[in-house]
């Protein structure tokens, strides 16, 4: 059990600072357990902690493991050039607490976003030793042939890498579509393996990390939610 000032609370799940958060208190804009908090000083007991702001409610989280569906035209970057940046997707809080996304998709490609305050995942989840999979539906330009995916599962060579890169797996979704899955996650992998191939790549989305699934978490393009011990357990897994 921890017990810590509820200024500081609010101030680690990304209100403001401390002192504004003890002036929301003192304004009585901060609920505990059905009631009114007063007292920005008091220690509470943050397991199981649910309270509200403006009358919003919130589960107090140590950490934040947020998966979006990042939609089109906007850049996984705190500090984007050309397009929206996609912490404008998610609540002001999250931005305070120092959420960042888990590696990066171009701002043309769509699909399954991790992003976390927690360093250690962060880490985990985008080291290249760990091997975890990564599946994308590709749209091509050209029709796609078993030459291309033989191509793609046997590896090509892009330039500036000492070997050639190989799908962990490759299959033919529709004439110009297909699901590929990679490990490695270099730099636009997918599209320069397919121009590597022959073909290009018209549009990208990704599916699945690990073994969850977009589809399972039923976000629109755009929406997001905060991911549970079991489904963080499915990153790990496919």
């Amino acid at each position: 059990m921890s017990k810590h000032p509820l200024d500081r609370i609010l101030q680690s799940q990304g209100f403001g600072t401390r002192k504004y958060c003890r002036e929301l208190i003192m304004g009585g804009e901060v609920n505990v357990a059905g009631a009114i908090a007063t007292d920005s000083h008091a220690g509470i007991e943050t397991d199981g902690l649910e309270f509200s702001v403006f009358g919003e409610p919130h589960r107090y989280r140590e950490h934040v493991y947020i998966a979006l569906n990042k939609p089109a035209d906007c850049e996984c970057s705190r500090k984007p050039s050309h397009h929206p940046g996609i912490l404008s997707l998610l609540p002001e809080q999250f931005a305070r607490r120092d959420v960042q996304p888990v590696g990066r998709l171009d701002h043309d490609t769509t699909g399954l976003l991790l992003m976390s305050d927690d360093g250690a995942f962060i880490h985990a989840q985008s080291s290249p030793k760990r091997h975890i999979s990564k599946v994308y539906v590709a749209t091509t330009h050209d029709t796609v042939t078993p030459v291309l995916v033989a191509q793609l599962l046997g590896g090509v060579k892009l330039h500036d890498e000492p070997a050639p890169l190989a799908a962990v797996t490759c299959r033919m979704l529709d004439t110009r579509q297909l699901e590929i899955v990679l490990e490695q996650g270099k730099y636009h992998q997918v599209k320069r393996m397919l121009a590597a191939a022959g073909n290009h790549c018209t549009a990208l989305r990704r599916t699945e990390i690990g073994g969850l699934k977009l589809d399972t978490l039923g976000l629109a393009e755009g929406e997001w939610c905060c991911l549970d011990e079991g489904q963080r357990a499915l990153l790990v897994s496919r």
